[in-house]
């Protein structure tokens, strides 16, 4: 399983990021420009010390990831979209595409990719969940789906 953040701006979400892929061992693909410095201690200080078990790829804009994943699986995130993260079939090779924090997915990623826009249903008075709560809502999900349940882990 692959998390994509698109220009993250906060550290600690980052980092609580990065915490999270090592605990599923997922990949972690970072898009750039950051708002941050990765030697930040916010960031370090989120993903504790557990960043030497981080499987992490830094991309210089989309185009660059887009080309170091030929033929990916992308899914993307946003409350602007109406499908529920949960009607994905997902597999263990899926890219889950989320934006940054201050600003979402850019219009034209919302655009271009339309049909593979999900969204985590919010019922209260909220604009938005946190960056790092919503990838480990769709994170666990889609492992729920790949490994039948996690009955291994009990």
């Amino acid at each position: 399983m692959n998390v994509v953040l698109c220009q993250p701006q906060i550290p600690p979400n980052t980092g609580n990021v990065a915490r999270l892929c090592v605990a599923t061992r997922t990949r972690l693909h970072l898009i750039r420009p950051l708002g941050f410095s990765t030697d930040d201690a916010q960031l370090k200080r989120a993903g504790l010390d557990y960043w030497q078990h981080l499987e992490i790829l830094y991309h210089e804009d989309w185009e660059a990831f887009l080309k170091a994943q030929p033929g990916a699986e992308l899914y993307f995130y946003s409350k602007k979209a109406r499908r529920p993260y949960t009607a994905v079939a997902y597999k263990d090779t899926d890219f889950l595409v989320f934006g940054s924090e201050t600003q979402g997915l850019s219009e034209a990623m919302l655009k271009r990719y339309a049909d593979r826009l999900c969204t985590i249903p919010m019922w209260g008075p909220t604009r938005s969940l946190n960056l790092s709560t919503s990838v480990g809502v769709v994170l666990y999900e889609a492992l729920r789906q790949v490994h039948g349940g996690f009955r291994e882990f009990y």
